[in-house]
């Protein structure tokens, strides 16, 4: 399943990378701590956390991942969003939970 079809399914809010949504997606992993993070999420996986600063975005980056949701309502800052759109990075909003979210991907077959 491509990110657009996620973020329309799911009601999702695009704060970048929207001309970037068909990219597929394959899994997904939910976690706030940078460091696990890295050494988790995978290629074309969906990445939920909370995190909102500049880092989510190199993360995202290194693991090539389809796209980074931000759950709980939390929204990136500018210079997150700006280094999105820069490298090419989707990050979506919800103000749905990590748990939420994880089980509505998991029931689409995510």
């Amino acid at each position: 399943m491509n990110v657009k079809d996620i973020a329309e399914k799911l009601k999702l809010n695009f704060y970048a990378g929207e001309e970037l949504a068909e990219k597929m997606a394959k899994g997904c992993y939910i976690g706030d701590l940078l460091s696990l993070a890295m050494s988790k999420v995978q290629m074309n996986y969906v990445w939920i956390t909370i995190q909102t600063n500049v880092n989510i975005v190199a993360v995202a980056s290194l693991a090539d991942a389809a796209c980074i949701i931000v759950a709980d309502g939390c929204v990136p800052d500018e210079k997150t969003v700006e280094r999105a759109k820069e490298q090419g990075i989707i990050i979506l909003g919800s103000e749905l939970s990590a748990y939420e979210l994880a089980v509505k991907l998991s029931e689409m077959g995510i």
